[in-house]
């Protein structure tokens, strides 16, 4: 059985199947509400939801059960004084430390909690940084929504803001650096004698691979790209794919040479290229990509598919994939993404997606 959490326009929906089968929906929450992104922590099973309130702005909730009762978490807030607003919390992601939880947001603010996601703090030395004021916002806003661990070393972490680029840490946030080198803002042609740090860089993805955690894949703002060397320096790899403009992105944890993007046709036409729905796959870094479209939609076709609505279950052969997109459909791959089925349709438009046992 497999559990997807879908954050949705209308709501959170707690899918639950067999791969391969249709879901059904086990559980709304948020009736209504925009729900950005929702999570289950491996290590506790606790679930938890950022919401966007037309009302009362951005919140981080969380329970034991999607259907249960819901708590609303705390120090999800910028410090006061300040002329900036919380516009939105974009990203969850859990963290190497124990108990150890992150949340990004927008205007490019760092949240970490260390009680499972009941408090929050905001990262002050991201947050204070002495460059921020050059920082630029993408189209959705000026928004971290990437965030990388370090597996086994709660000390580096990678964070990706969206429009300013990829920002490194060794010492548990106490210090950032910016990872930029090679980006290439092809939007921008007048900004390529500019400094990295005064260039709008539009980060739209950002993973790191488990078994070679300094490989790591990102997708751009026209681009897909590779660093080997922990997001210091960047290569691009996006020869081979239809579009090189997409939002998501998704690895497999077993081979740090398997990744996975869902092209989209451009900037100014975010629908899948030639109306038909694939997934590209490499499986050596990308030097090459592969179409992967057996049972996705193959004519009048016409979907967006955001960030964070990619996610994986499993790995290697076990590897199960699954993404949604605006027009409502979820699909599944319980093989790798050889052949796709339709997990759901006809819900609100997906704004993300997480696969959990």
């Amino acid at each position: 059985m497999t559990e997807l959490l879908v954050g949705t326009r209308k709501g959170l929906f707690a899918l639950e199947g067999e791969p391969g089968e249709r879901f059904e929906v086990a559980a709304r929450a948020f009736a209504g509400e925009t729900v950005e992104h929702a999570l289950r922590d491996p290590r506790t099973g606790r679930v938890l939801a950022s919401v966007t309130s037309a009302f009362y702005g951005p919140k981080i909730w969380y329970a034991d059960d999607p259907a249960g009762e819901w708590e609303q978490a705390e120090g999800v807030a910028l410090p006061e004084g300040g002329e900036a607003a919380l516009m939105r919390i974009w990203v969850l992601a859990v963290g190497e430390g124990e108990r150890t939880l992150y949340a990004g947001g927008d205007p490019g603010v760092l949240f970490e909690s260390r009680d499972g996601g009941a408090s929050w703090e905001i990262n002050r030395a991201l947050w204070e940084h002495p460059t921020r004021p050059l920082w630029q916002p993408g189209g959705g806003g000026l928004c971290l929504h990437s965030i990388a661990t370090w597996p086994g070393d709660p000390d580096r972490l990678a964070v990706g803001i969206s429009a300013a680029g990829v920002w490194l840490t060794d010492d548990a946030g106490a210090t950032w650096r910016s990872g930029n080198e090679g980006l290439v803002a092809r939007y921008l042609p007048e900004a390529e004698d500019e400094p990295t740090e005064q260039i709008a860089l539009c980060v739209h993805r950002l993973h790191r691979a488990r078994e070679r955690p300094e490989r790591m894949f990102m997708q751009f703002h026209g681009g897909v790209y590779r660093s080997d060397d922990a997001g210091r320096t960047w290569t691009d790899i996006g020869s081979g794919l239809p579009s090189d403009f997409g939002f998501p992105l998704a690895l497999d944890p077993a081979d740090p040479d398997n990744a996975y993007v869902i092209p989209l046709t451009a900037d100014i036409d975010r629908v899948t290229p030639d109306s038909r729905v694939r997934v590209y796959e490499t499986r050596d870094g990308g030097a090459s990509w592969t179409a992967r479209g057996s049972g996705l939609p193959d004519e009048r076709a016409y979907l967006t598919i955001l960030r964070e609505a990619f996610d994986r279950r499993g790995e290697g052969s076990a590897l199960e994939l699954y993404f949604g997109a605006t027009s409502g459909d979820v699909f599944g791959s319980a093989d790798a993404g050889s052949s796709w089925f339709e997990a759901a349709t006809r819900l609100p438009p997906v704004m993300s997606i997480a696969a959990t046992a």
